[in-house]
């Protein structure tokens, strides 16, 4: 005989049990006997319905579901074979109705009544099965008049007072609260909140991006519960909002609570709802965290073409004079030697210790263009530019932000604030700063350090003509032509930028900007070995010479990097490791040598460079006027006035260069009652070519010097020449090295206009 205790009878099943779950909720429970689902029921899910058996689901049942806008089902029924085949056409159907689809899985051989007999907490593994419900998908709804008619005669009133369970309360009422799905897809509006809807519960978060520390998630949450357009009567819209920290406990159960109480929301589904947004914005933040690390301008990948262009570039036998004619096409007049320093010192970024320029001028003068028509021609991911600079603002940039990179401020005057920082990043390559913080753990004060490494290359403007001595020490110092021949060719260069000639001297402007970019892209930080150093001289006799020494030696090793396409990478093994270097050819000594000449050698003369070109005219002005007054040069006097009408310079320079050339010498002052007027003791007689003295000649370099370890051996280097300085006498003293013949340099003259001496047996006796 049948023993089952669990039958239905034999008239016709109709209607649908527990439709008042289908009324308070758009996700459903559907178990596959009415025993399972009261099981689901006595467990806290009020949202639970019952097949009539494994092919139970009747037409009642889909009419409901559409009735009442059902969003989401979870299949319930039992871990067997007949049910996992009725399981999966019946989410097939589903699907087709555009109803999203999960299925709960028992373990095998069980049924929902069995699994909950098996567990000490039916409840607690109950729920813990919803959430770990597959998602079957979710489909298009068909649109289709229904076949038959839907009555609510057989089940019970959307009014009616459910039950109650014992041990279960009204307020422990559980839904359906499963992994997320495409339903529970995240989303970001416009305003870059972000969105997150779970069935009737619409989520928005705000201030998430505020977040770039994985310490807290302080956030303003915002919750609603939406209601179909046939809503059932008493039920509303709600909604909750607040602002916390949802890593604290404390205040994400009190927003919880306050929700739950809100929406008429159990509080374990604002539980687990908060918790899927507290992942989410985790992995958000850990994002966001990466990207803010992220290198912020990072270098392009070149495409074939163009990295073989920049090759044939760097490789170019005449590297150096396709330097400077192709500044000279990107419309900069002139100033070859500043623009070829320039090019230089910004390669010196990819140095250990690279090379500052400070380009001085007066107004207007140009120098902003000739600053512009370098850095151009660096990567864009390379340099820094910025107007001004407050005091302790370059301590707070990021700790590699400026590592090997460019950076130039307009105007030295907005950066005076700054100066000390710069004058320490530039000899010391770091700057570290103590500065004071809350501890975010405790809330207490405590000391914080920031630090900024190098090294990192320096380019400033400045019209001052007064600059600091410290930060002008540290730089090569360029000044720009502002001859009236200089001024009338760049006249011609701008108006001939309004020709057609112009119009496609821009279009070239660009391609040779991005030529040259990418082939700075293409130059590797490589150890650079000067064979030759032990045998290069330089001027001694001013302890700033020690600063301009290793300018010098770093313009030669700018000069080799550059070439570094050109030149074979060598190696030695050292304590087991292998080092790669390129050295310093004869040529790169000739060309930096030339440079030092003209850079150098106006950096080291006792007058400014304007307060310089002052002199030159006024001695060229002098000779004429006192010829033609048949007077000797140091009888003709003039005054102030004389010197503005010849020279066309503005009073308040005037006053300035010629109280330098007073207080040094070169002009003699005389009182005419109130007046004043001056006479000219400086003669020019040495020449206006800046000249560095104490370099040796690159052609007396020996080329025959021997490595350690190699079997020919070479002279040590002799003990330096040292000499006096006489009251009368301006004497360079210069290192010489055994073996190679020294030329002794700026005996008897003025250290800018000496040409080089000839006479080497003379220099013992000298010094």
């Amino acid at each position: 005989a049948n023993q089952s205790r669990h039958l239905y009878l034999a008239t016709p099943l109709r209607g649908v049990w527990n439709e008042a779950a289908l009324l308070a909720s758009l996700e459903i429970i559907l178990c596959e006997s009415l025993i399972d689902a009261m099981t689901f029921w006595c467990a806290g899910f009020r949202n639970v319905i019952s097949a009539y058996g494994v092919n139970g689901f009747s037409q009642d049942h889909w009419q409901a579901l559409k009735h009442h806008g059902t969003q989401r089902v979870v299949i319930a029924f039992d871990r067997d074979s007949a049910g996992d085949a009725a399981a999966e056409k019946l989410a097939e159907e589903l699907r087709s109705a555009g109803i999203e689809v999960f299925r709960l899985l028992f373990p095998q051989g069980m049924d929902a009544n069995a699994f909950a007999l098996q567990v000490e907490n039916p409840a607690q593994a109950l729920g813990e099965l919803l959430q770990q419900a597959l998602w079957q998908g979710k489909g298009t709804p068909v649109l289709v008049e229904p076949e038959t008619s839907f009555s609510l005669a057989a089940a019970p009133q959307a009014t009616a007072e459910l039950p109650p369970v014992p041990g279960v309360s009204d307020s422990e009422t559980l839904t359906v609260a499963g992994p997320v799905s495409e339903s529970e897809a995240f989303s970001e509006n416009a305003q870059g909140d972000l969105l997150l809807a779970v069935a009737d519960r619409r989520w928005r978060v705000r201030g998430w991006k505020k977040n770039l520390g994985p310490e807290q998630m302080r956030v303003n949450v915002q919750v609603r519960r939406e209601v179909a357009e046939d809503h059932a009567p008493g039920r509303e819209a709600a909604y909750y909002v607040d602002s916390f920290d949802l890593y604290a406990a404390k205040a994400r159960y009190s927003y919880l609570k306050q929700a739950s109480i809100e929406l008429g929301v159990p509080e374990e589904i604002i539980k687990r709802d908060l918790g899927k947004l507290l992942l989410k914005l985790e992995g958000l933040q850990e994002a966001s965290i990466q990207a803010a690390l992220a290198p912020k301008n990072p270098t392009p990948t070149l495409s074939a073409e163009d990295e073989l262009a920049a090759l044939n570039l760097l490789r170019a036998p005449n590297l150096i004079e396709r330097i400077e004619a192709d500044l000279t096409r990107c419309g900069v007049v002139g100033e070859s030697y500043n623009l070829l320093a320039g090019y230089l010192a910004a390669v010196s970024r990819k140095l250990d210790q690279p090379l500052a320029v400070l380009i001085q001028s007066s107004s207007a003068a140009g120098k902003s263009s000739l600053m512009d028509a370098v850095l151009n021609l660096m990567p864009e991911e390379e340099r820094i530019q910025y107007s001004a600079m407050t005091g302790q603002s370059l301590f707070y940039l990021g700790e590699t932000d400026l590592q090997h990179k460019i950076l130039a401020i307009a105007e030295e005057e907005g950066v005076r604030q700054a100066a000390y920082a710069l004058k320490l990043l530039q000899s010391d390559g770091e700057l570290t700063i103590a500065s004071t913080g809350k501890d975010e753990a405790t809330g207490n004060l405590i000391t914080k350090q920031y630090t900024v490494k190098g090294p990192v290359m320096l380019m400033l403007t400045t019209t001052a003509i007064d600059v600091d001595e410290e930060l002008l020490n540290r730089c090569l110092v360029l000044t720009i032509n502002e001859s009236r021949e200089q001024t009338e060719a760049i006249h011609a260069a701008q108006r001939k930028k309004q020709t057609l000639d112009g119009l496609l001297a821009d279009a070239e402007k660009q391609a040779i900007t991005r030529l040259h970019q990418n082939a700075q892209r293409l130059i590797k930080t490589v150890a650079v070995v000067n064979p030759f150093a032990d045998q290069l001289t330089f001027l001694s006799d001013k302890t700033r010479t020690r600063r301009d020494h290793m300018k010098y030696l770093t313009l030669i090793r700018c000069i080799a990097l550059l070439h570094q396409h050109q030149r074979p990478i060598k190696h030695v093994e050292h304590r087991g490791k292998s080092l790669a270097y390129i050295e310093v050819t004869k040529g790169d000594i000739v060309l930096a040598n030339r440079l030092a000449h003209d850079i150098l050698g106006r950096t080291l003369d006792e007058l400014p460079p304007q307060t310089r070109r002052l002199l030159e005219l006024l001695q060229g002005w002098v000779e004429a006027r006192s010829q033609a007054q048949g007077l000797k040069e140091n009888e003709f006097r003039f005054g102030r006035k004389d010197v503005r009408e010849a020279t066309g310079w503005g009073d308040t320079q005037l006053k300035i260069h010629l109280g330098r050339l007073t207080e040094l010498e070169y002009l003699l002052l005389h009182r005419k009652g109130l007046a004043h007027e001056y006479t000219l003791t400086y003669d020019g007689k040495s020449g206006n070519q800046p000249h560095l003295m104490g370099l040796i000649d690159a052609d007396r370099l020996d080329n025959t010097f021997v490595r350690s370890g190699e079997a020919e051996q070479r002279s040590d280097s002799g003990r330096a020449i040292v000499g006096t300085q006489s009251d009368t006498l301006n004497h360079a003293q210069s290192h010489a090295v055994s073996g190679v013949e020294v030329e002794a340099v700026g005996l008897n003259e003025k250290p800018l206009t000496l040409p080089p001496q000839k006479n080497h047996s003379a220099l013992s006796s000298a010094v």
